[in-house]
């Protein structure tokens, strides 16, 4: 009973600072719904005994890159982006999507929302972190050094950026 209020719950928060990290106006306020949205991620993994993805969640999204997100946003010039053409007129699409997605919503609840049974703990032998480790550094480590170099990039670009604007 306990586990599934912190499911809804958890489900709730990351849901609901999704949609609000998109529909916001201030960049600033749709950081911390994302960040609130991140929050929601974390309680899940922590349900589902990934004890590690849930402190990965905390300190790299949560603590490392909404704090880079917030320098960006601060160090880009928001006037500008605030003055350029919004796409106010697709609000029918959106609304079309909003609909789809409750209506699919309504129908999974009417049937009722089967949660799985809880796994058992993993083997003392290979704890949660070993499994990942082995994982992510043998079969995924191409992929993990691409999303390294993306984010190294982007580190770089958020710089340039703010070094152009300070030349202006």
């Amino acid at each position: 009973m306990l586990d599934t209020f912190f499911f809804y719950a958890f489900a709730l928060l990351t849901v609901a600072g999704a949609a609000l990290a998109v529909t916001m106006r201030s960049a600033v306020h749709c950081a911390v719904w994302l960040i609130a949205s991140l929050l929601g991620t974390a309680g899940l993994f922590l349900m589902q005994q990934a004890e590690f993805l849930f402190a990965a969640q905390i300190v790299l999204y949560v603590g490392g890159i909404m704090v880079l997100f917030l320098f960006v946003i601060m160090l880009v010039n928001l006037e500008a982006a605030a003055r350029e053409r919004q796409m106010r007129k697709r609000w029918p699409i959106a609304l079309a999507g909003v609909l789809l997605l409750a209506a699919g919503l309504a129908r999974s609840l009417e049937e009722g929302i089967r949660l799985p049974a809880p796994r058992p703990a993993p083997e003392a032998a290979a704890g949660n972190v070993q499994q990942i480790a082995t994982v992510l550094f043998g079969e995924y480590l191409l992929p993990f050094e691409v999303a390294s170099v993306l984010l190294l990039v982007a580190i770089v670009g958020a710089i340039v950026m703010a070094q152009r604007e300070d030349a202006r």
